[in-house]
Protein backbone atom coordinates (compact mmCIF):
# COMPACT_ATOMS: atom_id res chain seq x y z
CA UNK A 1 0.00 0.00 0.00
CA UNK A 2 2.87 2.33 0.80
CA UNK A 3 4.27 1.60 -2.64
CA UNK A 4 1.07 2.78 -4.30
CA UNK A 5 1.20 6.05 -2.35
CA UNK A 6 4.79 6.64 -3.47
CA UNK A 7 4.00 6.11 -7.09
CA UNK A 8 0.90 8.30 -6.90
CA UNK A 9 2.98 11.10 -5.41
CA UNK A 10 4.81 11.42 -8.72
CA UNK A 11 1.63 12.71 -10.30
CA UNK A 12 1.87 10.17 -13.13
CA UNK A 13 -0.26 7.29 -11.84
CA UNK A 14 -3.99 7.85 -12.01
CA UNK A 15 -5.28 4.27 -12.15
CA UNK A 16 -6.24 2.07 -9.22
CA UNK A 17 -3.56 0.38 -7.13
CA UNK A 18 -4.41 -3.04 -8.56
CA UNK A 19 -4.34 -1.98 -12.21
CA UNK A 20 -0.64 -2.52 -12.80
CA UNK A 21 -0.91 -5.98 -11.26
CA UNK A 22 -3.68 -6.80 -13.72
CA UNK A 23 -1.37 -5.70 -16.54
CA UNK A 24 1.33 -7.95 -15.11
CA UNK A 25 -1.04 -10.94 -14.97
CA UNK A 26 -2.15 -10.36 -18.57
CA UNK A 27 1.49 -10.36 -19.63
CA UNK A 28 2.11 -13.61 -17.77
CA UNK A 29 -0.85 -15.29 -19.51
CA UNK A 30 0.37 -14.18 -22.93
CA UNK A 31 3.86 -15.46 -22.15
CA UNK A 32 2.47 -18.82 -21.04
CA UNK A 33 0.69 -19.18 -24.36
CA UNK A 34 3.90 -18.83 -26.40
CA UNK A 35 6.06 -21.00 -24.12
CA UNK A 36 5.56 -24.21 -26.07
CA UNK A 37 7.05 -22.67 -29.20
CA UNK A 38 10.41 -23.03 -27.49
CA UNK A 39 10.06 -25.41 -24.56
CA UNK A 40 7.77 -27.92 -26.24
CA UNK A 41 9.95 -28.17 -29.33
CA UNK A 42 12.08 -31.03 -28.02
CA UNK A 43 8.97 -33.27 -28.02
CA UNK A 44 8.56 -32.86 -31.76
CA UNK A 45 12.14 -33.41 -32.97
CA UNK A 46 12.28 -37.20 -32.94
CA UNK A 47 8.71 -37.71 -34.30
CA UNK A 48 9.49 -35.33 -37.19
CA UNK A 49 12.75 -37.19 -37.86
CA UNK A 50 10.97 -40.55 -37.77
CA UNK A 51 8.29 -39.44 -40.25
CA UNK A 52 10.47 -37.65 -42.79
CA UNK A 53 13.90 -39.20 -42.26
CA UNK A 54 15.54 -35.83 -41.67
CA UNK A 55 18.56 -35.66 -39.36
CA UNK A 56 18.30 -34.19 -35.89
CA UNK A 57 20.82 -31.52 -36.84
CA UNK A 58 18.74 -30.46 -39.85
CA UNK A 59 15.56 -30.28 -37.77
CA UNK A 60 17.31 -28.32 -35.04
CA UNK A 61 18.18 -25.65 -37.59
CA UNK A 62 14.48 -24.74 -37.35
CA UNK A 63 14.91 -24.24 -33.61
CA UNK A 64 17.87 -21.97 -34.21
CA UNK A 65 15.94 -19.98 -36.83
CA UNK A 66 13.05 -19.63 -34.40
CA UNK A 67 15.28 -18.32 -31.61
CA UNK A 68 17.12 -15.96 -33.95
CA UNK A 69 13.93 -14.39 -35.30
CA UNK A 70 12.40 -14.39 -31.82
CA UNK A 71 15.33 -12.47 -30.37
CA UNK A 72 17.08 -10.43 -33.05
CA UNK A 73 13.91 -8.60 -34.09
CA UNK A 74 12.87 -7.70 -30.53
CA UNK A 75 14.65 -4.31 -30.63
CA UNK A 76 12.45 -3.35 -33.61
CA UNK A 77 9.33 -4.71 -31.91
CA UNK A 78 10.40 -2.90 -28.74
CA UNK A 79 10.59 0.35 -30.69
CA UNK A 80 6.95 -0.15 -31.74
CA UNK A 81 6.02 -0.83 -28.11
CA UNK A 82 7.79 2.32 -26.87
CA UNK A 83 6.06 4.37 -29.59
CA UNK A 84 2.58 2.83 -29.92
CA UNK A 85 2.06 0.83 -26.73
CA UNK A 86 1.82 -2.94 -26.14
CA UNK A 87 -1.62 -3.76 -27.59
CA UNK A 88 -0.99 -3.78 -31.38
CA UNK A 89 2.37 -5.54 -31.04
CA UNK A 90 1.02 -8.42 -28.93
CA UNK A 91 -2.07 -8.76 -31.12
CA UNK A 92 0.01 -9.24 -34.27
CA UNK A 93 2.37 -11.52 -32.35
CA UNK A 94 -0.48 -13.80 -31.29
CA UNK A 95 -1.66 -14.18 -34.88
CA UNK A 96 1.84 -15.05 -36.08
CA UNK A 97 2.43 -17.58 -33.27
CA UNK A 98 -0.73 -19.48 -34.20
CA UNK A 99 0.12 -19.30 -37.90
CA UNK A 100 3.62 -20.68 -37.32
CA UNK A 101 2.42 -23.86 -35.64
CA UNK A 102 -0.39 -24.20 -38.18
CA UNK A 103 2.26 -24.31 -40.93
CA UNK A 104 4.30 -26.82 -38.89
CA UNK A 105 1.28 -29.12 -38.86
CA UNK A 106 1.53 -29.79 -42.61
CA UNK A 107 5.21 -28.99 -43.32
CA UNK A 108 6.55 -31.72 -45.62
CA UNK A 109 9.92 -30.16 -46.37
CA UNK A 110 12.70 -28.62 -44.34
CA UNK A 111 12.19 -25.34 -46.21
CA UNK A 112 8.57 -25.18 -45.02
CA UNK A 113 9.65 -26.09 -41.49
CA UNK A 114 12.20 -23.28 -41.52
CA UNK A 115 9.65 -20.81 -42.90
CA UNK A 116 7.26 -21.70 -40.08
CA UNK A 117 10.09 -21.11 -37.61
CA UNK A 118 10.54 -17.58 -38.99
CA UNK A 119 6.82 -16.81 -38.66
CA UNK A 120 6.46 -18.19 -35.13
CA UNK A 121 9.76 -16.63 -34.08
CA UNK A 122 8.65 -13.15 -35.11
CA UNK A 123 5.36 -13.67 -33.27
CA UNK A 124 6.96 -15.02 -30.10
CA UNK A 125 9.48 -12.18 -30.03
CA UNK A 126 6.72 -9.60 -30.37
CA UNK A 127 4.85 -11.08 -27.41
CA UNK A 128 7.93 -11.73 -25.27
CA UNK A 129 9.64 -8.39 -25.81
CA UNK A 130 6.40 -6.47 -25.26
CA UNK A 131 5.36 -8.22 -22.06
CA UNK A 132 8.80 -7.98 -20.42
CA UNK A 133 9.23 -4.35 -21.50
CA UNK A 134 5.75 -3.48 -20.22
CA UNK A 135 6.51 -5.08 -16.85
CA UNK A 136 9.75 -3.08 -16.52
CA UNK A 137 7.81 0.13 -17.17
CA UNK A 138 4.89 -0.62 -14.83
CA UNK A 139 7.20 -1.69 -11.96
CA UNK A 140 10.27 0.57 -11.74
CA UNK A 141 10.31 -0.17 -8.02
CA UNK A 142 10.23 -3.98 -8.32
CA UNK A 143 11.83 -4.67 -11.65
CA UNK A 144 13.46 -7.95 -10.68
CA UNK A 145 10.24 -9.43 -9.37
CA UNK A 146 8.02 -8.05 -12.15
CA UNK A 147 10.34 -9.15 -14.96
CA UNK A 148 10.74 -12.50 -13.21
CA UNK A 149 7.01 -13.12 -12.88
CA UNK A 150 6.48 -12.18 -16.52
CA UNK A 151 9.34 -14.37 -17.73
CA UNK A 152 8.01 -17.15 -15.49
CA UNK A 153 5.00 -17.37 -17.75
CA UNK A 154 7.37 -18.25 -20.57
CA UNK A 155 9.50 -20.57 -18.44
CA UNK A 156 6.69 -22.49 -16.72
CA UNK A 157 3.86 -21.87 -19.16
CA UNK A 158 4.43 -25.12 -20.98
CA UNK A 159 4.43 -27.21 -17.78
CA UNK A 160 0.68 -27.84 -17.80
CA UNK A 161 0.68 -28.78 -21.47
CA UNK A 162 3.75 -31.03 -21.66
CA UNK A 163 1.73 -34.13 -20.76
CA UNK A 164 -1.26 -33.46 -23.07
CA UNK A 165 1.04 -32.54 -25.97
CA UNK A 166 3.07 -35.71 -25.40
CA UNK A 167 -0.15 -37.72 -25.28
CA UNK A 168 -1.51 -36.15 -28.48
CA UNK A 169 1.76 -36.78 -30.31
CA UNK A 170 1.65 -40.42 -29.21
CA UNK A 171 -2.01 -41.03 -30.08
CA UNK A 172 -2.80 -38.66 -32.96
CA UNK A 173 0.58 -37.63 -34.31
CA UNK A 174 2.70 -34.53 -33.96
CA UNK A 175 0.80 -32.77 -36.78
CA UNK A 176 -2.43 -32.59 -34.75
CA UNK A 177 -0.49 -31.37 -31.71
CA UNK A 178 0.96 -28.52 -33.77
CA UNK A 179 -2.44 -27.67 -35.25
CA UNK A 180 -4.73 -27.64 -32.22
CA UNK A 181 -2.32 -26.25 -29.65
CA UNK A 182 -1.05 -23.63 -32.10
CA UNK A 183 -4.50 -22.28 -32.91
CA UNK A 184 -5.66 -22.36 -29.28
CA UNK A 185 -2.60 -20.59 -27.94
CA UNK A 186 -2.72 -17.94 -30.67
CA UNK A 187 -6.38 -17.10 -29.97
CA UNK A 188 -5.71 -16.58 -26.25
CA UNK A 189 -2.78 -14.22 -26.95
CA UNK A 190 -4.96 -12.13 -29.28
CA UNK A 191 -7.65 -11.84 -26.59
CA UNK A 192 -5.09 -10.81 -23.96
CA UNK A 193 -3.70 -8.14 -26.27
CA UNK A 194 -7.02 -6.31 -26.31
CA UNK A 195 -6.66 -5.46 -22.61
CA UNK A 196 -3.01 -4.35 -22.50
CA UNK A 197 -2.28 -0.65 -21.98
CA UNK A 198 0.77 1.61 -21.96
CA UNK A 199 2.49 2.20 -18.61
CA UNK A 200 2.69 5.78 -17.23
CA UNK A 201 5.93 7.73 -17.04
CA UNK A 202 7.64 7.44 -13.66
CA UNK A 203 10.15 9.74 -12.02
CA UNK A 204 13.68 8.86 -13.09
CA UNK A 205 16.14 7.50 -10.61
CA UNK A 206 13.66 6.74 -7.81
CA UNK A 207 15.61 5.17 -4.97
CA UNK A 208 15.25 1.42 -4.59
CA UNK A 209 16.96 -0.28 -1.67
CA UNK A 210 20.06 -2.27 -2.64
CA UNK A 211 19.58 -1.54 -6.35
CA UNK A 212 21.33 1.24 -8.25
CA UNK A 213 19.24 2.98 -10.91
CA UNK A 214 20.27 5.49 -13.54
CA UNK A 215 19.15 9.10 -13.24
CA UNK A 216 18.35 9.46 -16.92
CA UNK A 217 16.97 7.52 -19.88
CA UNK A 218 19.44 6.28 -22.48
CA UNK A 219 18.37 5.95 -26.11
CA UNK A 220 19.14 2.61 -27.82
CA UNK A 221 21.79 4.33 -29.94
CA UNK A 222 23.50 5.51 -26.74
CA UNK A 223 23.25 2.12 -25.09
CA UNK A 224 25.21 0.50 -27.91
CA UNK A 225 28.14 2.80 -27.13
CA UNK A 226 28.30 1.82 -23.46
CA UNK A 227 30.92 -0.84 -22.51
CA UNK A 228 28.71 -2.06 -19.66
CA UNK A 229 26.07 -3.11 -22.21
CA UNK A 230 28.52 -5.34 -24.07
CA UNK A 231 29.73 -6.93 -20.85
CA UNK A 232 26.13 -7.85 -20.03
CA UNK A 233 25.67 -9.07 -23.59
CA UNK A 234 28.69 -11.39 -23.41
CA UNK A 235 27.54 -12.80 -20.06
CA UNK A 236 24.02 -13.34 -21.40
CA UNK A 237 25.40 -15.34 -24.35
CA UNK A 238 27.58 -17.48 -22.07
CA UNK A 239 24.77 -18.49 -19.74
CA UNK A 240 22.03 -18.76 -22.38
CA UNK A 241 24.04 -21.15 -24.56
CA UNK A 242 24.04 -23.99 -22.03
CA UNK A 243 20.37 -23.66 -21.23
CA UNK A 244 19.31 -23.52 -24.87
CA UNK A 245 21.38 -26.60 -25.60
CA UNK A 246 19.59 -28.46 -22.81
CA UNK A 247 16.20 -27.20 -24.00
CA UNK A 248 16.70 -28.28 -27.59
CA UNK A 249 18.71 -31.46 -27.03
CA UNK A 250 17.20 -32.85 -23.81
CA UNK A 251 15.19 -35.49 -25.66
CA UNK A 252 18.27 -36.62 -27.57
CA UNK A 253 20.39 -36.59 -24.40
CA UNK A 254 17.79 -38.70 -22.60
CA UNK A 255 17.86 -41.26 -25.41
CA UNK A 256 21.65 -41.41 -25.42
CA UNK A 257 21.69 -41.73 -21.62
CA UNK A 258 19.14 -44.56 -22.04
CA UNK A 259 16.62 -42.99 -19.65
CA UNK A 260 14.17 -41.65 -22.25
CA UNK A 261 11.23 -43.95 -21.47
CA UNK A 262 12.31 -45.38 -18.11
CA UNK A 263 9.47 -45.01 -15.61
CA UNK A 264 10.28 -42.76 -12.64
CA UNK A 265 8.11 -42.54 -9.50
CA UNK A 266 8.38 -39.35 -7.46
CA UNK A 267 5.96 -37.10 -5.58
CA UNK A 268 3.11 -39.56 -6.10
CA UNK A 269 3.54 -39.59 -9.88
CA UNK A 270 4.92 -42.20 -12.25
CA UNK A 271 6.01 -40.96 -15.66
CA UNK A 272 8.70 -41.67 -18.26
CA UNK A 273 11.93 -39.95 -17.20
CA UNK A 274 11.97 -37.42 -20.04
CA UNK A 275 8.31 -36.45 -19.62
CA UNK A 276 8.80 -36.16 -15.85
CA UNK A 277 11.95 -34.10 -16.31
CA UNK A 278 10.30 -31.76 -18.81
CA UNK A 279 7.31 -31.14 -16.54
CA UNK A 280 9.47 -30.43 -13.46
CA UNK A 281 11.95 -28.42 -15.48
CA UNK A 282 9.22 -26.14 -16.79
CA UNK A 283 7.95 -25.46 -13.28
CA UNK A 284 11.41 -24.79 -11.83
CA UNK A 285 12.47 -22.80 -14.88
CA UNK A 286 9.43 -20.63 -14.20
CA UNK A 287 9.81 -20.33 -10.44
CA UNK A 288 13.46 -19.33 -10.65
CA UNK A 289 12.64 -16.15 -12.57
CA UNK A 290 10.55 -14.36 -9.93
CA UNK A 291 12.59 -15.98 -7.14
CA UNK A 292 15.99 -14.74 -8.28
CA UNK A 293 14.37 -11.53 -9.52
CA UNK A 294 13.06 -10.90 -6.00
CA UNK A 295 16.43 -11.86 -4.51
CA UNK A 296 18.16 -9.38 -6.80
CA UNK A 297 15.78 -6.64 -5.62
CA UNK A 298 16.99 -7.39 -2.09
CA UNK A 299 20.74 -8.03 -2.42
CA UNK A 300 21.57 -6.49 -5.82
CA UNK A 301 21.79 -7.79 -9.39
CA UNK A 302 25.44 -8.83 -9.59
CA UNK A 303 25.62 -10.86 -6.34
CA UNK A 304 22.50 -12.74 -7.46
CA UNK A 305 24.06 -13.44 -10.85
CA UNK A 306 27.20 -14.78 -9.20
CA UNK A 307 25.21 -17.23 -7.06
CA UNK A 308 22.91 -18.44 -9.84
CA UNK A 309 25.57 -18.87 -12.50
CA UNK A 310 27.84 -20.77 -10.11
CA UNK A 311 25.01 -23.18 -9.28
CA UNK A 312 24.42 -23.68 -13.00
CA UNK A 313 28.09 -24.49 -13.65
CA UNK A 314 28.06 -27.20 -10.98
CA UNK A 315 24.65 -28.53 -12.00
CA UNK A 316 25.65 -29.06 -15.63
CA UNK A 317 28.67 -31.16 -14.67
CA UNK A 318 26.60 -33.15 -12.18
CA UNK A 319 24.00 -33.90 -14.86
CA UNK A 320 26.65 -35.38 -17.12
CA UNK A 321 28.21 -37.53 -14.39
CA UNK A 322 25.00 -38.77 -12.73
CA UNK A 323 22.30 -38.26 -15.38
CA UNK A 324 22.39 -41.89 -16.52
CA UNK A 325 20.34 -42.68 -13.42
CA UNK A 326 16.67 -41.92 -14.26
CA UNK A 327 15.86 -40.31 -10.90
CA UNK A 328 19.08 -38.30 -10.91
CA UNK A 329 18.32 -37.25 -14.49
CA UNK A 330 14.97 -35.79 -13.44
CA UNK A 331 16.36 -34.03 -10.35
CA UNK A 332 19.54 -32.66 -11.95
CA UNK A 333 17.81 -31.34 -15.05
CA UNK A 334 15.51 -29.51 -12.64
CA UNK A 335 18.54 -27.93 -10.94
CA UNK A 336 20.05 -26.96 -14.30
CA UNK A 337 16.87 -25.24 -15.43
CA UNK A 338 16.37 -23.59 -12.04
CA UNK A 339 19.82 -22.04 -12.19
CA UNK A 340 19.42 -21.02 -15.84
CA UNK A 341 16.00 -19.43 -16.24
CA UNK A 342 16.78 -16.47 -13.98
CA UNK A 343 18.76 -14.77 -16.76
CA UNK A 344 15.41 -13.72 -18.20
CA UNK A 345 14.62 -11.67 -15.12
CA UNK A 346 18.10 -10.55 -14.03
CA UNK A 347 19.33 -9.17 -17.34
CA UNK A 348 16.19 -7.18 -18.32
CA UNK A 349 15.93 -5.63 -14.85
CA UNK A 350 19.66 -4.84 -14.80
CA UNK A 351 19.33 -3.28 -18.25
CA UNK A 352 16.42 -1.05 -17.17
CA UNK A 353 18.23 -0.10 -13.96
CA UNK A 354 21.28 0.86 -15.98
CA UNK A 355 19.66 2.65 -18.92
CA UNK A 356 16.24 3.86 -17.70
CA UNK A 357 12.52 3.19 -18.23
CA UNK A 358 11.57 5.35 -21.20
CA UNK A 359 13.21 3.12 -23.80
CA UNK A 360 13.11 -0.02 -21.65
CA UNK A 361 11.43 -2.22 -24.26
CA UNK A 362 13.89 -1.26 -27.00
CA UNK A 363 16.96 -1.50 -24.76
CA UNK A 364 15.94 -4.80 -23.18
CA UNK A 365 15.27 -6.00 -26.72
CA UNK A 366 18.82 -5.15 -27.74
CA UNK A 367 20.16 -7.19 -24.84
CA UNK A 368 17.71 -10.02 -25.53
CA UNK A 369 19.32 -10.56 -28.94
CA UNK A 370 22.09 -12.27 -26.97
CA UNK A 371 19.75 -15.25 -26.69
CA UNK A 372 19.69 -15.41 -30.48
CA UNK A 373 23.46 -15.27 -30.62
CA UNK A 374 23.63 -18.08 -28.07
CA UNK A 375 21.22 -20.17 -30.15
CA UNK A 376 23.86 -20.38 -32.89
CA UNK A 377 25.76 -22.70 -30.57
CA UNK A 378 22.88 -25.23 -30.34
CA UNK A 379 23.53 -26.98 -33.69
CA UNK A 380 27.24 -26.85 -32.87
CA UNK A 381 26.53 -28.81 -29.67
CA UNK A 382 25.07 -31.67 -31.71
CA UNK A 383 28.05 -31.57 -34.07
CA UNK A 384 30.50 -31.51 -31.13
CA UNK A 385 28.71 -34.45 -29.48
CA UNK A 386 28.85 -36.42 -32.73
CA UNK A 387 32.52 -35.58 -33.36
CA UNK A 388 33.61 -36.55 -29.85
CA UNK A 389 31.35 -39.59 -29.56
CA UNK A 390 29.38 -38.28 -26.59
CA UNK A 391 28.14 -35.30 -24.66
CA UNK A 392 31.19 -34.82 -22.39
CA UNK A 393 32.79 -31.95 -24.31
CA UNK A 394 29.44 -30.17 -24.66
CA UNK A 395 28.76 -30.32 -20.92
CA UNK A 396 32.27 -29.19 -20.00
CA UNK A 397 32.10 -26.19 -22.33
CA UNK A 398 28.65 -25.19 -21.02
CA UNK A 399 29.83 -25.47 -17.41
CA UNK A 400 32.96 -23.41 -18.10
CA UNK A 401 30.94 -20.65 -19.74
CA UNK A 402 28.67 -20.38 -16.70
CA UNK A 403 31.61 -20.32 -14.31
CA UNK A 404 33.21 -17.53 -16.35
CA UNK A 405 29.96 -15.52 -16.35
CA UNK A 406 29.69 -15.89 -12.57
CA UNK A 407 33.17 -14.45 -12.07
CA UNK A 408 32.49 -11.66 -14.56
CA UNK A 409 29.33 -10.64 -12.67
CA UNK A 410 31.31 -9.99 -9.51
CA UNK A 411 34.68 -8.78 -10.76
CA UNK A 412 33.79 -7.04 -14.04
CA UNK A 413 30.13 -6.07 -14.27
CA UNK A 414 29.73 -4.83 -10.69
CA UNK A 415 32.56 -2.24 -10.73
CA UNK A 416 31.84 -1.22 -14.32
CA UNK A 417 28.16 -0.59 -13.60
CA UNK A 418 29.05 1.39 -10.48
CA UNK A 419 31.28 3.58 -12.63
CA UNK A 420 28.46 3.99 -15.17
CA UNK A 421 25.98 5.00 -12.46
CA UNK A 422 28.35 7.71 -11.28
CA UNK A 423 28.00 9.58 -14.57
CA UNK A 424 26.16 12.92 -14.36
CA UNK A 425 22.51 12.90 -15.42
CA UNK A 426 23.10 14.86 -18.60
CA UNK A 427 21.66 13.54 -21.83
CA UNK A 428 23.92 13.30 -24.82
CA UNK A 429 23.39 15.28 -28.02
CA UNK A 430 22.38 12.09 -29.83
Amino acid sequence: MNQTTTLSATGTVSRSASYRWMQLILGIVAMAMIANLQYGWTLFVDPIAAKHGWSRAAIQVAFTIFVLTETWLVPIEGWFVDKFGPRPVVLVGGVLCGLGWFINSFADSLATLYFAAVISGIGAGAVYGTCVGNALKWFPDRRGLAAGLTAAGFGAGSAVTIIPISAMIATRGYQDAFLYFGIGQGIIVVLVALFLTRAPEHKKGDAVANVQQTKRDYKPSEVLREPVFWIMYAMFVMVAAGGLMATAQLGSIARDFKVFDVQVSMMGLTLPALTFALAIDRVLNGLTRPFFGWVSDQIGREPTMFIAFAIEAVGILALFHYGHNPIAFVILTGIVFFAWGEIYSLFPSTCADTFGSKYAASNAGLLYTAKGTASLLVPLSAVLASATGGWYAVFVVASALNATAALMAWFVLKPLRAKHMAKPAIASND
